[in-house]
């Protein structure tokens, strides 16, 4: 059954109010992949009365369909930041969008997290406090640079004229800010909250203000990196930053879910369906991706530069246990449109499954040490594949199941690493859990490129296809590799894209169909050097290409099959 997202629906359930309405720029799918139908399931498990506006539509009062909640409005640009979903790294307009019904990109608003705040302040004079949740307010919670409007902005809760934050996954942070209210208590106390103050939480790390970040970029890295070494619930401190004349609290974040909670959360009686408002106008796309694909643990502790998991969903692992995740394979065969596929059975990282640093689960995170960097990983991470192994070879003895697939991505240096059970973990993939071909993410191969992106050296990528080819060849099988390519990421110049396509021919054998241009997105290390042209570490000036041209230029050295030809008859200048 969906949480009503109608006036009928409220009154067929002889609800007249609703404690919490929550608003997002997806369509309603009810699904464990989609962070808003989460947050709703948890709270209705509470017992509080929970509806949900997807989509909303800014003409016409939409926004108002469900009243006025009690409690709060909860707020979420959706499952993908907005300006990410309607945006090309070129600044194209993108004309699909996975999460709208018909797929046409005409539903979700640039800055929707803004769009919809102000949309409910327009209807609802006075109304009941706003809280901004999702990866799109999560990752502007403090100074940020926009791509799109190429300037350091202030903290989302100072644009959007909301009243609280939930950053992160935040799963127990809501539990507790909602009970507080409820309560009448101060949910400013909750960890996991940012709020705005009228003055500075002494006890909390200063970071430098706004206007300071403004006048020196120097500022602004020492801003993230305090924002980046401040997100683990076991070492981490609040943050206070401030803006004008008022202040930014972050408190610390909220804990992270045990295993019994991650299993008590996965056991909700989601619909994994679109609800029945939104079907008229189409299917979503994205359902049949997560429709039947399971979800093992949260985190990612690989750190690549340019991506905001780690910030987001933290750098520490949590996993759900084998036997539950059993049951939801199980699950899967009592749907009538299930064909016996498993579409992912991963995370972030799906090779992340399963262990653990002791030493993180004790202290927390590192901040001067990274479990993964470009020519080492920490002697202290144990990497070992045999869990996930177990539960992929379980998962198949489940009977209705002919195919379970691992779609998610893959750290093949892990499995390099991981001399007992690296090469039996691959032979599992290569022989049941994939099709045609496995998808992994080197994203570039020129050394100082890969040290930028926080990612590993060519070796380990050579090492793992030569152990890929001979696994296929004893299988009998022909199945390929593809490769995550990226172009133009800080650092990177036209002579890299050339040294990756010769390697590329060279060393893979091949020729890249795609390649992506680097999106500066808010939250990771690769914004901060594209928008200070400074490696953060150093603080040394680097190349950043900020021409459009330029980039897609880039892209087309590593893409273009003509490139051989031209080159021997002097059309390119590479050298090798």
């Amino acid at each position: 059954m969906f949480l009503p997202t109608t006036k009928e629906e409220m009154e067929k359930l002889g609800w007249e109010q609703l404690d919490v309405i929550l608003i997002s720029g997806d369509a309603y799918v009810d699904s464990p992949f989609i962070g808003v139908a989460v947050v709703g399931r948890i709270l209705e498990d509470l017992g509080f009365k929970v509806g949900i506006i997807g989509q909303p539509n800014l003409e016409n009062g939409d926004i108002t369909r469900l009243g006025e909640p009690k409690l709060y409005w909860g707020v979420s640009g959706g499952s993908i930041d907005s300006m990410v979903s309607n945006y090309t790294a070129t600044k194209k307009f993108r004309n699909s969008d996975d999460y709208t019904p018909g797929g046409k990109n005409n539903k979700r608003p640039d800055r929707a997290t803004l769009v919809y705040t102000n949309l409910i302040r327009r209807h609802f004079k006075n109304t009941v406090p706003i809280v901004l949740g999702g990866i799109e307010a999560s990752l502007r919670r403090v100074t940020h640079y926009d791509y799109w409007t190429n300037k350091l902005k202030k903290p989302i809760l100072f644009d959007a004229k909301a009243d609280y934050m939930i950053y992160g996954m935040g799963e127990i942070a809501i539990r507790e800010f909602t009970q507080a209210l409820s309560k009448g208590e101060d949910p400013r106390k909750v960890r996991g909250v940012c709020y705005i103050s009228n003055e500075p939480k002494e006890e909390y790390i200063q970071l430098p203000s706004h206007d300071d970040c403004v006048k020196d970029k120097n500022k602004y890295i020492d801003l993230f990196d305090h924002f980046y070494q401040n997100n683990d619930p076991i070492n981490a401190n609040g943050l206070c930053q401030k803006v004008d004349t008022r202040f930014l609290i972050q408190n610390p974040p909220c804990d992270y879910l045990d295993e019994k909670e991650m299993d008590y959360i996965a056991d909700f009686k989601y619909t994994r369906d679109l609800h029945p408002y939104h079907k008229p106008e189409g299917k979503v796309k994205c359902l049949e991706t997560v429709k039947f694909s399971i979800q093992t643990h949260h985190g990612c502790w690989g750190e690549c530069n340019f991506c905001a998991i780690g910030v987001h969903q933290g750098r520490t692992i949590r996993t759900r246990s084998e036997e539950n995740i059993l049951k939801e394979a199980k699950e899967f065969t009592t749907y009538k449109d299930f064909k016996g596929v498993i579409s992912d059975v991963g995370g972030p990282t799906a090779n992340m499954y399963g262990y653990e640093c002791g030493k993180k689960l004790k202290k927390g995170t590192c901040d001067d040490i990274r479990c993964v960097d470009f020519d080492r990983l920490c002697k202290v991470m144990k990497v070992d594949h045999s869990r996930h192994l177990k539960l992929l070879q379980n998962i198949r003895k489940v009977p209705g199941i002919k195919k379970a697939f691992v779609a998610s991505g893959l750290r093949y240096d892990f499995i390099s690493a991981d001399k007992k059970h690296g090469y039996e973990y691959l032979k599992e993939l290569v022989n049941h859990h994939i099709s045609g071909q496995m998808k992994v993410a080197p994203e570039h191969t020129s050394d100082r490129v890969l040290k930028l992106m926080g990612k590993p050296g060519k070796q380990p990528l050579i090492e793992f296809k030569k152990m890929y080819d001979r696994l296929n060849k004893e299988a009998g099988k022909q199945q390929f590799l593809t490769y995550y390519l990226i172009a133009a990421h800080p650092g990177c110049e036209e002579k890299d894209m050339h040294e990756l396509k010769h390697f590329t021919k060279h060393e893979l054998k091949m020729n890249p169909e795609q390649a992506q241009v680097f999106t500066p997105t808010p939250g990771t290390y690769s914004s901060v050097m594209y928008y200070t042209e400074l490696d953060p570490v150093t603080r040394k000036k680097i190349y950043v290409e900020k021409d459009t041209k330029r980039k897609e230029k880039q892209k087309d050295i590593v893409i273009d099959k003509s490139y051989y030809q031209r080159r021997k008859s002097g059309g390119t200048n590479f050298q090798s």
